[in-house]
């Protein structure tokens, strides 16, 4: 299983690596107010995975804390004190003698 595992990820790595060097050509992203940006195609790929990724572990955060701060406080159940028990009585100390021993 460990085998296919590596093959798969040689196999993307080729892929994403065979892309990268296949797009090499200049492309121009044009932003408003006539600002424009111009990169390789591969480099203006990587910047929108990046920024999605940012993107995407920004929106789970609450998300994130919020079930932890849950997780938290199941954890640490509060369980209350048993009820204090009344004092048994003391038994006075009694002496038992045998006769004939």
């Amino acid at each position: 299983m460990r085998i296919l595992t590596w093959l798969v990820r040689a196999f993307l790595f080729l892929a994403l690596f065979g892309f990268a060097i296949n797009n090499q050509q200049p492309a121009t992203v044009n932003w408003m107010f006539s600002y424009a940006w111009t990169a390789r195609m591969v480099i203006i790929v990587l910047a929108a995975f990046v920024a999605g990724t940012v993107f995407g572990v920004l929106a789970m955060t609450p998300s994130w804390w919020h079930h932890r701060r849950r997780a938290r406080r199941l954890e640490t159940p509060v369980v209350p004190a048993p009820p204090a028990l009344p004092a048994a009585p003391v038994a006075p100390d009694v002496t038992v003698v045998r006769d004939g021993l």
